[in-house]
């Protein structure tokens, strides 16, 4: 399924409270209280292990804010993860949003697996 946002204007997730259009990390998402996480990529925690991995987290989710708020999205959907969250290929006239954000140094390709970002 394939959903096309306009110039959605999206922001931080708050730290608690009713999450409805906002960016969690580096690589989750909610729109319209759907929990979507980008199915290509890997990016740092925001809680991770150790200070590097915590600042890269930030770093890469105010990339993400950046990079959907510069124009139109579309959102292709591939069924849910472990933790119940939509998994999708996000993408923008200029390609896949992962693909993106890997050039930005903020995200790893999706291996299948964590690895260590300290």
């Amino acid at each position: 399924m394939i959903d096309l946002l306009l110039a959605v204007t999206i922001a931080v997730c708050p730290a608690s409270g009713v999450r409805i259009t906002c960016v969690h990390d580096g690589d989750s998402i909610v729109i319209e209280r759907e929990r979507i996480r980008i199915a290509d990529i890997d990016t740092p925690e925001l809680d991770g292990e150790c200070p590097h991995e915590r600042a890269l987290a930030i770093e890469a989710r105010d990339t993400l804010v950046s990079i959907l708020n510069a124009g139109p999205y579309r959102i292709i959907r591939d069924g849910q993860d472990r933790y119940g969250r939509t998994l999708a290929i996000i993408a923008n006239d200029a390609g896949s949003v992962g693909d993106q954000m890997v050039a930005a140094g903020v995200a790893r390709t999706w291996s299948g697996r964590r690895e260590s970002w300290c």
